[in-house]
């Protein structure tokens, strides 16, 4: 069977995953964020590789034939290291990267650059909602909110870190009307996010929308020049013309 790495951390990850088993010696790599990550019956490793070296030595020693990176569109660190990495090995790589949300109708959103743009834009009369994760909280240090949740997967080990607001623990999905009855429980005025794109967290969104809740959306790192894909079949499509190309 032919090797393929799936660099994973995203829904689409676990639908490739779940495609590919049985049909290519796959291997998915997770960050290993969550402590208690959702696996896929698949060979899995979890932690990083040791920078790029450790990532070269990875390929080299495993015969990996072909990189499916699915990681957030957030992680653009690592994504660039893949890329760069893989093409001195010669090995094949793709992103898959699904495309950004775009504002529809009803839709209260400001755009910026960063969470240090987005952390200036809270007054002190506002509650907000942060669905950016924890690794970026101390970033929104600079906050005048009134107070802030800022929401998680796994428990916190430690204290929150501002005075004015807490931890929410919560493994999605997370259903439009249960995101509508928690913003209503808690008065938020406004909802922090990171433009991940997909129909799997859309729901906060949603719900901002439904009750009036102006959205800042961090917009996501420009990787335009890496290869990629938008779709989950299409990066099947991709494995297929790699590991069985064509005669014609």
């Amino acid at each position: 069977m032919r090797r393929v790495l799936l660099l994973g951390g995203t829904s689409e990850a676990r639908d490739l995953a779940r495609a590919l088993a049985g049909h290519v010696a796959l291997t998915v790599s997770l960050a290993g964020r969550t402590r208690a990550p959702e696996l896929d019956g698949v060979a899995t490793r979890i932690g990083g590789f040791g920078g790029a070296e450790g990532f070269a030595r990875y390929l080299d020693d495993a015969g990996i034939q072909a990189i499916l990176d699915a990681t957030h569109p957030f992680a653009a660190a690592m994504s660039r290291r893949s890329a760069e990495v893989a093409a001195r090995a010669g090995v094949p790589y793709v992103m898959l990267r699904r495309p950004g949300w775009q504002a529809a109708e009803g839709d209260d959103w400001i755009r910026v650059p960063d969470t240090a743009q987005a952390a200036l834009i809270p007054g002190p009369e506002d509650r907000v909602f942060l669905a950016t994760g924890r690794q970026t909280l101390l970033d929104f240090a600079p906050m005048q909110a009134a107070w802030c949740w800022c929401r998680q997967i796994d428990p916190p080990e430690e204290v929150f870190p501002f005075p004015k607001g807490e931890f929410l623990v919560g493994r999605p999905p997370f259903p439009e009307t249960e995101e509508i009855a928690l913003f209503q429980r808690l008065g938020v005025t406004l909802l922090v996010v990171k433009d991940a794109g997909g129909a799997a967290s859309r729901s906060k969104l949603d719900a901002a929308r439904a009750l009036g809740i102006r959205v800042i959306m961090i917009d996501r790192p420009d990787l335009s020049d890496l290869p990629q894909v938008a779709s989950v079949p299409d990066a099947l499509a991709w494995i297929e013309d790699q590991l069985c190309p064509s005669d014609a």
